[in-house]
């Protein structure tokens, strides 16, 4: 059984990881598009390539740290190093800088943000490779990813909350600072509270990109991993469009932040419901469940948000939480069962390393592509930061509503198939005792 200080560590290490994700995805488009100043096609691009060079770097560090070998571990180090420099480009992020040609100044914080992403891929893959490192007990890893959400979910709050009172309060960069520490913090909280095994696995002998290949031939690690990254695409759309609905549609900005947080405290206080459903029906139908009330919600918000008002805007969002919950902790949990089941079953090694890079590669593809999407389609409807046009508002209902709905349906029908529950579990562990 772990003890409380490792599920503690372990668990707080995503408050600082959330806090990052959920800054990207509620206020760097509208940073680059309404504060820096670039048009929403380019602020979406430069969204999109740092995602993308973020996605191109998780696999190479997963790879490498199944290799490392060092007095403190494989993986501590990485996560280390990774959040001193994820501190000091937060800061470079959020401080608003000018040029002469608005193509410069795209240059300019497409690199910073590309440098941010970098390094908190050195936080963040070695952090979810520990997870199945910890424990290989079904329902303690469904636990401790428990723990891990919770913290992830109090980093969402305090991104979605603090952000705006921050920059209020003070400017752009303070926010970036004081953000940038509390990450800094998380990660080494977990650096200390954390002692890695010290003997592992070998890993397997393959080359780098057979051992890319071969994991993605795996049939049930493609039958989990794509719903999280249509789930990911979809969740991240309106994460995105939020913003501009409320200021844009409500024409109450400051509402926005009342919406952030029913949403994600009903997503927090449910938590510990969803991880005690699952132990009854299994992870993939509270998975499932809970994405299709959240689709629900997403649909009654986009069809009569605008009918109802703001307030039934903010109480559908709200209960909406009570869906997204799942997505905040069962794929996390789901992730390690298949971990377990490709070492069972080809027996040359584990990989973990390998599998978590290519779970978070697959998100932050998914989150470049719906940023990106964001700021192409509010482009294509003719927005421009800070200047509001009647015909706008069929984008910003697009990206919140009909397109996130779809890529939820994609997820759902790829989920059902997903074989591994409890019995099916138990059944691979006692075959090979």
């Amino acid at each position: 059984m772990l003890t409380r200080r490792v599920k503690f560590g372990f668990g707080i290490g995503d408050l600082g990881g959330n806090l990052f994700f959920t800054i990207i995805g509620f206020y760097l488009l509208f940073y680059f598009t309404d504060i820096v100043g670039l048009n929403p096609a380019l602020s979406g691009t430069a969204v999109m390539i740092g995602k993308v060079w973020d996605a191109i770097t998780d696999p190479i560090t997963g790879y490498y740290s199944d290799r490392t070998k060092s007095r403190f571990g494989r993986r501590r180090p990485y996560i280390f190093i990774g959040a001193i420099f994820s501190f000091f480009f937060m800061i470079q992020l959020f401080t608003p800088v000018s040029f002469a040609k608005e193509m410069n100044l795209f240059l300019y914080y497409t690199l910073v943000y590309s440098l941010l992403n970098t390094a908190y891929t050195l936080v963040n893959i070695p952090y979810t490779a520990l997870l199945p490192e910890l424990t290989d007990d079904y329902h303690e890893r469904t636990i401790l990813t428990g723990y891990r959400m919770s913290f992830a979910v109090l980093g969402t709050f305090a991104g979605a909350a603090l952000v705006m009172p921050i920059v209020n309060a003070t400017s752009w960069p303070v926010m970036g600072g004081v953000m940038g520490g509390i990450m800094l913090a998380s990660a080494m909280i977990t650096v200390l509270a954390i002692r890695e095994p010290k003997e592992h696995p070998k890993p397997g002998e393959e080359g780098f990109l057979s051992t890319f290949v071969e994991v993605l031939k795996e049939k049930v690690f493609l039958q989990a991993l794509l719903p999280w990254m249509f789930f990911i695409t979809g969740t991240m759309m309106i994460q995105g469009g939020l913003v501009y609905y409320f200021t844009y549609i409500y024409g109450d900005e400051a509402l926005f932040q009342v919406a952030l947080i029913g949403l994600l405290s009903f997503s927090l206080l449910c938590i510990p419901f969803w991880v005690a459903v699952s132990k009854k029906i299994g992870k993939k139908r509270v998975y499932m469940i809970g994405m299709s009330i959240m689709s629900v919600g997403v649909l009654l918000f986009t069809t009569l948000g605008a009918t109802f008002g703001p307030i039934y805007g903010v109480v559908v969002m709200s209960l909406a939480g009570i869906g997204l919950s799942t997505h905040y902790v069962m794929p996390h949990s789901i992730l390690p069962d298949v971990v377990e089941y490709d070492a069972h079953t080809r027996k040359k090694g584990r990989r973990e390393g390998v599998f978590s890079s290519i779970w978070t590669f697959s998100s932050k593809i998914g989150q470049a592509f719906a940023l990106a999407l964001n700021g192409w389609i509010l482009a294509i409807f003719g927005y421009q930061g800070g200047a509001f046009l009647p015909r706008t508002k069929p984008g910003i209902i697009l990206i919140i509503g009909p397109l996130p709905i779809l890529w939820y349906l994609l997820g759902l029908l790829i989920l059902r198939h997903y074989p591994i529950d409890q019995a099916f579990y138990k059944k691979m562990i006692e075959r090979d005792e």
